[in-house]
């Protein structure tokens, strides 16, 4: 009985993966073909995932650097402003004294006109 199970055992398993029911273009003379999938089986798992930290390594690494750029750009961008505003507030106390020295001035001229007339 044994005998006759190994036997019918292999049979089994070869008819069972051979139905496949007629072909629908009726070429039955060919062998059934599989989807074109070139890129599966070529990677296993492993070495994907390895990939996929890499490629996220490099990614935080273009961040940090992009990050830093921007940082020293925005301080370049704060200085210039900050200069620009000193010397802004530089010429308007530049003005302010000059006017105030244009008003000592004609206050001097009108003292010496007075002093010239009384003197004269």
């Amino acid at each position: 009985m044994s005998a006759a199970t190994l036997e019918a055992a292999p049979g089994k398993e070869v008819a069972a993966s051979k139905q496949l029911g007629m072909r629908k273009n009726g070429k039955q003379w060919h062998a059934p073909k599989k989807a074109f999938r070139p890129a599966s089986g070529l990677t296993p798992y492993e070495q994907r995932a390895k990939a996929r930290v890499a490629q996220a390594a490099v990614k935080a690494m273009e961040k940090e650097m992009k990050e830093e750029k921007e940082a020293e750009r925005q301080r370049r961008i704060q200085a210039m402003k900050e200069k620009q505003a000193k010397k802004e507030e530089k010429e308007r106390y530049e003005q302010l004294a000059a006017k105030m020295h244009k008003k000592r001035l004609e206050r001097l001229k009108r003292k010496e006109k007075r002093n010239k007339l009384l003197n004269s």
